[in-house]
Formats: C-alpha cells, sequence, structure tokens
C-alpha cells in the first residue's frame, strides 16, 4: 500500500468539523448522564464535583449546549459535593447556551447549593428549580 491510498479511514476530527452542529453525543462516565425530557436536555449531575471531576460533567454540558437554542437543566440533586470548579462548569456551559438563543437552568432543592450560589452572588443566574418541569405533573 502507498502512501497516498485513499482507502484509509476518514480522519474523525474532520468529520466533526465539518458539521460543527452536529449533535454527537458525550461519552458515558459516573459523573453525569443526559437525557431528554419534553423539549428539555437534562443534564443529571452525580457525586462530588471538584477540580478532578468538573471536566466529565463539561462534557455533558458541551453537548448540551451545542446546537441552537438549547433549553438545558442541570439536575444537581444527587451531587455529594460541589465546589466552584462546578461553578465554573455551569458558568460557562449558561453562557453558551445564551449565546446560542437558549437557557440553561439548575434544578435542585439542596439549601447548600443555593448557600453555594447565593455566596458566589450567582442566586440570580441560577434561580434554582425544585424539579424538572413536566415530570410527576409539573407545568413546565
Amino acid at each position: 500500500m502507498t502512501p497516498d491510498a485513499d482507502d484509509r479511514a476518514p480522519n474523525p476530527t474532520e468529520e466533526k468539523a465539518a458539521d460543527p452542529l452536529r449533535h454527537v453525543p458525550p461519552p458515558a462516565n459516573s459523573h453525569a448522564r443526559t437525557r431528554r425530557c419534553g423539549p428539555f436536555t437534562v443534564v443529571e449531575v452525580l457525586g462530588e464535583i471538584d477540580l478532578a471531576t468538573a471536566v466529565f460533567a463539561a462534557e455533558h454540558l458541551d453537548a448540551a449546549t451545542a446546537r441552537p437554542e438549547p433549553d438545558v437543566l442541570v439536575d444537581l440533586r444527587r451531587v455529594d459535593f460541589f465546589d466552584c470548579s462546578g461553578l465554573r462548569v455551569l458558568c460557562r456551559a449558561e453562557t453558551r447556551a445564551r449565546d446560542r438563543g437558549g437557557r440553561l437552568r439548575i434544578v435542585s432543592d439542596a439549601p447548600r447549593i443555593r448557600r453555594l450560589l447565593r455566596g458566589a452572588g450567582l442566586l440570580d443566574r441560577f434561580a434554582p428549580l425544585a424539579g424538572i418541569p413536566g415530570e410527576d405533573g409539573d407545568a413546565p
């Protein structure tokens, strides 16, 4: 086989670059997962989110906010620990969603998450929802 052969597999990065709006599902990881719930893309964040693990949540949030007019809910109800690394990821994803004509909201009923947002001055930006609209009879 010669180096000029055209029978090689296409470069995966070239394939992704051809259509930047194509939805590529994020890889599976133990700190986040993504699902659809009616009109929303729900990114459920799990476990401890800190400097070492925030990147796993970011993978899902990047994918969820990649298309035009995303409507993303970040479900933090199963988070055991969340620090400023997680806040940085949320802020970046919310800005990206807004820049694309969409929105990003968080779902949490934990007082510690509300305290963290208030202490960081982000409570107005991320006023937590108690649940996912449309689930369990909630109105959207």
